[in-house]
């Protein structure tokens, strides 16, 4: 599919600073050596662009970028000295949201997802909320990742925090016969229980009113509002006595961090997946690690990769395996006038989607 020549300009969502996003008007970005531009096709909306919206996560963020990391897109134009290698004009392609040094600490003993110099798009260098993004030479190789069949483009920007749950999923060891417990019922909540159902697991889920009902049909056998000691004894009484053999924290409340252990069974494994606010702290009972032995989880992995999600969205054949119901909200539609507004998830929008994806309405050439 042949894509249009890039218009000279192009709006995007920018943070002028927290608590102030503005549709704004710049040139189209001109790929430079080894760079790669891309027009964005669907962006969807993470919790993450909320908290640097409202100015909860600050660290990183560079003033002025442009938000978004959930992107797919279309390759529009290729700078000069690219490979062989390099994905075609008009290719359909996911985006990694991060590369790495290769060279630091972290990286040289294998744990890159904690790079010291790590590069974010909608963090530390422009994101996809706009209608073109300029991929830098460095992160052509390791984020631009070809599709192999044509797909939903918002379902296709699903596939990086659907790369997120897939790897903690595989570092949990969740299968038939498990019982997990999901904090949280948002859009990552989901996807967990969503994933821990397929693998043939019991999936407790707790979250707030309005997202139980979605968590049931994601996959739980069990969804509750009950909070803390009122948890613990619900899913005490679930499981007999013995608690869940893994627990995923989906939602950034330093009080889960305590819950979790008391919700987990002896030698369970525990995954602290959503990220908190800066200067969060959370009280834990020593005993519960001490004497129960429970594997706490790591930060999570972020990246994707060839025969990993986009696979699981967009690609064909036994390497194809059945996605849980993914289905992205449509609102917002287009980058229109005026701030974005963003809902929050027990909103009027909570039951439409997984996340909300935002679409560029593509111009004409020189519009």
């Amino acid at each position: 599919m042949a894509y249009p020549v890039p218009m000279a300009t192009m709006r995007a969502a920018a943070l002028g600073s927290p608590g102030s996003l503005a549709l704004t008007t710049r040139p189209v970005p001109e790929p430079g050596p080894g760079e790669v531009l891309l027009a964005v096709e669907a962006t969807t909306i993470c919790g993450t662009d909320l908290r640097i919206e409202s100015g909860a996560k600050t660290r990183g963020v560079t003033p002025g970028v442009v938000l978004g990391h959930e992107v797919a897109g279309r390759v529009a134009a290729l700078g000069g000295g690219l490979g062989a290698g390099a994905p075609a004009v008009g290719a359909q392609v996911g985006l990694a949201p991060e590369w790495v040094c290769g060279s630091c600490g972290p990286c040289a003993c294998g744990r890159a997802n904690v790079c010291e110099n790590m590069r974010l798009f909608g963090t530390t260098v422009d994101g996809g909320l706009a209608d073109y993004l300029l991929v830098p030479a460095p992160a052509v190789a390791q984020c631009v990742v070809a599709v192999e069949r044509e797909t939903d483009p918002a379902l296709l920007a699903l596939a990086e925090p659907l790369s997120c749950c897939l790897r903690a999923h595989a570092r949990l060891g969740i299968g038939a016969g498990d019982t997990v417990a999901v904090l949280g019922t948002g859009p990552i909540g989901l996807i967990h229980c969503a994933l821990a159902a397929r693998a043939g697991a019991r999936v407790i889920a707790s979250g707030r009113p309005a997202r139980l009902e979605p968590a049931l049909r994601f996959g739980a056998a069990h969804a509750t509002a009950a909070t803390g000691a009122e948890l613990v004894a619900e899913a005490r009484r679930l499981t007999g006595g013995r608690g869940a053999d893994a627990v995923i924290v989906a939602v950034g409340a330093p009080e889960l961090a305590g819950v979790s252990l008391e919700l987990a069974a002896v030698g369970a494994r525990v995954s602290y997946f959503a990220g908190f606010s800066a200067g969060a702290s959370a009280t834990i009972d020593p005993n519960l690690v001490h004497y129960r032995r429970p594997r706490l989880g790591e930060r999570h992995p972020r990246r994707l990769r060839r025969g990993g999600a986009p696979a699981v969205v967009g690609g064909p054949g036994p390497g194809r395996a059945r996605h849980p119901p993914l289905r992205p909200g449509r609102r917002p539609r287009g980058l229109r006038r005026g701030a974005p507004q963003a809902r929050p998830e027990g909103g009027r929008a909570a039951g439409h989607g997984v996340r909300a994806a935002a679409a560029p309405e593509r111009r004409r050439a020189g519009g």
